[in-house]
């Protein structure tokens, strides 16, 4: 694995008061505008909009109330940081549009990889748009009870295989790979993941590989604290992403994020 390859950084603003960690919720404007900053100043090359948490357990807001969420945030961010890289984490392509139209190209974040609206790959192949895949089953309120898996690992890659096909036929050239850590999957099967990592590169040719694993229940659970005691947990982990091939780490703490991207090319 190539030390110097290019490693973004992707900071997390949720624009929600449910989020499983709480240190993230921006409800006003202005909180998502320095959540941004924080992001930026600490490394951030990717800044990650959503409106709508997808924890375990929580419930779909709906299209209209994501957009409302959405909409000042977006003008304020981007006016604020009008050079920064904007993703918005939304499985509506209606949202899509919307973004769109508000302040162009931008990386559409897709936890359900097209299958909860099948609009969705029509647009972002039509628009033109990054479009981050993401494996899941179920919705959160059911997903952490579909983890039945013979090799998950293989079972993601056979994923992905066949979403390639669907982003060829879609006109999506540019779309990367999330195996959605802590989605429909336990503890021990999330580190298979983590170790099968590698092996997610080459489907669909030269794939980059994003993975959201910051303050995760795969990291606090197994150590017995909370979301807001796991940062420095959550960097151990990070480490070990990049050295098996992660090119985009989604994360909370950007500074902190990259202090390891830092010290792993030294290491």
């Amino acid at each position: 694995m190539d030390k110097n390859r290019h490693i973004d950084i992707m900071g997390i603003v949720n624009l929600t008061d449910d989020s499983f960690y709480s240190g993230n919720r921006c409800i006003e404007i202005d909180a998502a505008v320095d959540m941004a900053g924080r992001h930026v100043e600490g490394g951030a090359t990717i800044i990650d909009v959503g409106a709508c948490s997808s924890r375990p357990g929580s419930l779909p807001v709906g299209p209209e109330e994501e957009w409302k969420r959405l909409e000042p945030a977006l003008k304020a961010i981007r006016e604020a940081f009008p050079s920064v890289e904007i993703s918005v984490d939304t499985y509506w392509s209606g949202v899509v549009e919307k973004v769109n139209d508000l302040i162009g190209r931008f990386i559409v974040n897709d936890i359900s990889a097209g299958e909860d609206d099948p609009m969705m790959l029509p647009v972002a192949g039509r628009l033109g748009l990054p479009y981050v895949a993401m494996h899941k089953r179920g919705d959160p309120l059911r997903m952490q009870s579909m983890t039945g898996y013979h090799d998950v690992v293989a079972e993601v890659e056979s994923y992905f295989v066949d979403f390639a096909e669907k982003a060829d036929r879609w006109g999506i050239r540019e779309w990367i790979l999330d195996p959605g850590f802590g989605f429909a999957k336990t503890v021990d099967q999330n580190y298979e993941l983590l170790r099968g990592l590698e092996r997610f590169r080459t489907v669909g040719g030269d794939r980059k590989v994003l993975v959201g694993v910051s303050r995760k229940s795969m990291i606090y659970k197994p150590l017995g604290i909370a979301p807001e005691d796991s940062l420095a947990a959550t960097q151990v982990v990070h480490l070990e992403a990049l050295r098996n091939g992660a090119d985009i780490l989604r994360v909370h703490d950007s500074a902190e994020a990259a202090q390891t991207v830092s010290l792993y090319r030294l290491l």
